[in-house]
């Protein structure tokens, strides 16, 4: 099982419930928080787990799908990586869409390192010159990541064509750049470095064996919201909340209560499907990968509910979590 702490603390509580206390640095250690922003669907979730190598990211491909700043703790023998992923920056379009896109940008303010992941294999365009004017002023170091740029030979990342590498090198000359293929895994060991050299001098934040600071039930219910974004298409993913309402865990089983949230009655429709086959679809899915994520077995229940425009009520969107982040 995945440990997670509800925020930053000076130790972690175990299952054993003892406490893992947080070791002194070994000399020149370095540690920070690194942002990653980009558009929507560069593929910075996909990164996020790839660094940390263990799922805790959502992906897929429906735009849009981070909706919260997710830490992964990466730890090596040398420094400790705080990812922040954040929500794609876009052009929003109702109060949830502004409080992603706000959330985003407050994250170049909150970090100590800046990575600006962007689509390796198109040039840039005017989302990534958008977000390059807005992270120039901030005064950080900033690394440009090439992603998806398919590897040469197995251990061995490409370099982008030289007329893509100068359309990005002019959002800011200065910025050191790696090319690398997150899905593939390739490449991740030299920007790892390059981060780490950006990091100061600093502590443990975290027990070097936390991998995340996210609760598990925000986890699982992200685990679900994908399962749905993966078999439901045209509006519904982007009308689709999640939240757990109960989850008891026994020595045997969890079981977790989950309600779907949806903006009106034809999507519930949707998400349950004919003879209730979508809701079973997208439950025994999500059901593997918590069992996956909890190493256990898990009984869940969904259910499906309407409350109408929930993207467009603040009262709504903070019930279901989604507030401004400081």
């Amino acid at each position: 099982m995945i440990k997670t702490l509800p925020s930053l603390q000076v130790c972690v509580v175990d299952l054993e419930l003892n406490l893992t206390p947080i070791p002194t640095p070994p000399p020149d250690f370095r540690s920070g928080f690194v942002g990653i922003l980009g558009r929507p669907n560069v593929g910075k979730s996909t990164l996020l787990n790839a660094l940390i190598g263990q799922k805790i990211a959502i992906t897929s491909p429906v735009a849009q799908t981070t909706r919260n700043r997710l830490r992964g703790i990466l730890t090596t023998a040398t420094a400790q990586i705080i990812l922040v992923d954040s929500p794609g920056i876009h052009k929003p379009h109702h109060p949830l869409g502004e409080i992603l896109v706000n959330n985003a940008l407050g994250l170049i303010q909150a970090v100590d390192v800046l990575l600006l992941v962007v689509d390796g294999t198109v040039p840039a365009g005017r989302g990534d010159t958008y977000i390059a004017e807005l992270l120039r002023p901030a005064g950080l170091p900033v690394v440009l990541g090439l992603n998806k740029i398919d590897p040469l030979e197995p251990d061995t990342p490409a370099a982008p064509r030289p007329e893509v590498l100068a359309s990005y090198q002019a959002l800011g000359p200065d910025w050191p750049w790696v090319s690398f293929s997150a899905l593939a895994g390739v490449g991740l060991d030299h920007l790892v470095e390059r981060l780490t050299q950006h990091l100061p001098a600093g502590p443990y934040y975290y027990p070097p064996d936390l991998v995340t600071d996210q609760p598990e039930r925000f986890i699982i219910a992200e685990l679900i919201r994908e399962q749905i974004l993966h078999h439901t298409h045209q509006e519904v993913p982007h009308s689709v909340a999640v939240v757990v309402e109960l989850m008891e865990t026994t020595p045997k089983i969890t079981r977790i209560l989950a309600a779907i949230v949806v903006e009106r009655a034809s999507q519930k429709g949707i998400l349950i499907g004919k003879r209730g086959q979508m809701l079973r679809t997208v439950g025994t899915q999500a059901r593997a990968a918590i069992e996956q994520l909890l190493d256990g077995p898990v009984y869940l229940e969904l259910f499906v509910k309407v409350e109408a425009h929930w993207r467009h009520s603040r009262h709504q969107l903070a019930e279901l979590g989604y507030r401004p982040e400081s």
